[in-house]
């Protein structure tokens, strides 16, 4: 079984310290709320790291290793979680390809990788392949380096002796398997254990006044393969202003929302809270973006994206609205007099929403695993480099992005319009919640350019969107309720609750449509 650290380190040249690293450590000790230190045994790791043949992994920040020696041998993965933060996913040895073999490692279980200078060869586990396909999209795993650490460490503790912070004296040697030859340095590693960020920074103020200067690299894997990686990008860019190009600040948006949808691939797949729901957000800006920018980025080039990506938002979002609605109709059921409940209702809406739910949760891992995702993946990424902009494009933003939102704007005063003359009133509801969206995404992505406009149109359409969705899920919540009554009727059960609880659906979307003329007005 996997376990998950969140590891948040520092790494360091020691090179210009004038004291030894441990002995500048131990200096901290008196000074609050380092109280005592403890020094483990000296450890020998060796670690062979797995990426595709063009370091897919390395360059989106994730290392895949497999390693032996010191407290944690088994299998790594560590994916970016913040700043000077990683999550460490664990798998250990056994039963996980310990065993030598020959071949390459990728996405089918059972294949070889043979590991650098030993002939020997480990299958990446199955679990890790799929956690790291949104970035490998099909490329064989194999490895690319074996590094080989000596470490020293010790742990820096409070006054109740637990352990706040540990440093590492790391000396190490990296072997490429390219055979393109060895390469060795000192470093130190420093991480907290259950101190906080002042106590990193504590840390991080006595190594530089040491002589020690943050390493040049995060991680060991990108200095030993540093010739075959690209220069890091600029700490900084220039802000988008209203008179950055047009096609400049909607790429910006959009490229914003194709990173979080790959980052949010693996929290999906692990089942994190939110996780689906972030990344369906982001498929669903980067697609209402595409529409409402056509004559930005050419809109005939972008038809097939927009469908898949309609596709990708709707195979998440079973399992998302299936989430939904079980906590609404949950609460519901809690908020009715006990007395006014009949027959075992909870027990059959935890039944039904626990099939719902699992079937719907295959259906988003389904789709994430199929190729459809996997080109869509590969699709938003030559958008990015190599976008059809058209001539606006390369007009003023604050001049060329208005139109658009005004008229994603527009259109949703029409949808809001609509709605006390139409003959279903939900639908007329669900088209104007649509085009909430649309206009809010809009705005959002132009707001760099149009500042306060915008950033108002953005707002109010959140209010307004926030109000439409629960009536939406108030509509679906009572069709909901309807087929569970149908199963507990045909089991022979009372039905009097549901239909109670039908009503308290009913008579909460009433009181959201009492509420939308005041939020429509501000549109």
């Amino acid at each position: 079984m996997a376990t998950i650290v969140r590891e948040i380190e520092r790494k360091y040249d020691p090179g210009a310290m004038e004291s030894d690293a441990l002995d500048a450590v131990k200096t901290m000790i008196g000074t609050a709320p380092f109280a005592a230190v403890s020094q483990e045994p000296d450890q020998l790791l060796d670690a062979v790291y797995y990426d595709t043949a063009d370091l897919r992994l390395i360059r989106a920040g994730i290392t895949l290793r497999r390693r032996t020696g010191g407290y944690d041998s088994g299998w790594h993965l560590k994916l970016p979680a913040g700043a000077d933060t990683r999550d460490e996913i664990r798998l250990p040895l056994a039963g996980n390809g310990g065993e030598p073999g020959a071949g390459t490692a990728s996405g089918t279980v059972g294949k070889r990788a043979a590991t650098p200078g030993t002939g020997l060869g480990s299958a990446v586990p199955e679990e890790f392949t799929a956690l790291v396909r949104a970035r490998t999209r099909g490329a064989s795993l194999a490895p690319v380096v074996r590094i080989r650490t000596g470490r020293q460490v010790v742990h820096l503790l409070d006054a109740a002796r637990r352990t706040l912070a540990e440093i590492a004296v790391d000396h190490v040697s990296a072997e490429p398997a390219d055979g393109s030859g060895v390469t060795s340095w000192d470093e130190l590693e420093a991480e907290l254990v259950t101190g906080g960020p002042e106590q990193l920074q504590a840390i991080d103020a006595r190594l530089r006044q040491a002589g020690a200067r943050p390493a040049a690299t995060a991680t060991k894997l990108q200095r030993a393969l540093a010739g075959r990686l690209p220069a890091a990008p600029a700490a900084h860019r220039e802000p988008l202003t209203r008179d950055s190009r047009a096609g400049e600040v909607v790429l910006a948006y959009i490229g914003e929302q194709v990173a979080a949808i790959s980052r949010c691939d693996p929290l999906v797949r692990r089942d994190e809270p939110d996780a689906v729901h972030q990344m369906r957000v982001a498929t669903r800006r980067t697609r209402s973006v595409l529409e409402a920018f056509g004559g930005i980025i050419g809109r005939d080039a972008t038809v097939p994206l927009c469908a898949d990506l309609k596709w990708l938002g709707a195979a998440l979002g079973q399992a998302r609205d299936t989430e939904v609605l079980q906590g609404r109709i949950t609460a519901d059921l809690a908020a009715v007099t006990p007395a006014l409940v009949v027959g075992p209702v909870q027990a059959r809406v935890t039944a039904y929403f626990t099939e719902v739910l699992a079937r719907a949760q295959r259906t988003g891992l389904d789709a994430l695993d199929g190729q459809r995702y996997l080109r869509l993946l590969d699709d938003l990424d030559a958008l990015l480099a190599d976008p059809p902009l058209t001539p606006l494009a390369e007009r003023r933003a604050g001049k060329a992005l208005g139109k658009p939102v005004r008229r994603a704007a527009r259109r949703l005063r029409r949808a809001l319009a609509a709605v006390p003359g139409a003959e279903d009133r939900d639908t007329a509801i669900h088209q104007a919640r649509k085009a909430t969206k649309r206009a809010r995404y809009a705005a959002e992505a132009a707001a760099p350019a149009l500042g306060g406009k915008a950033i108002r149109q953005a707002a109010r359409a959140k209010e307004l969107q926030q109000l439409l969705g629960d009536h939406h899920d108030s509509v679906v919540a009572r069709t909901v309720l309807l087929e569970i009554t149908g199963q507990a009727r045909a089991a022979g059960e009372d039905t009097f609750t549901y239909g109670l609880m039908y009503e308290r659906q009913a008579c909460q979307a009433a009181t959201y449509e009492q509420s939308l003329p005041r939020l429509a007005a501000a549109i």
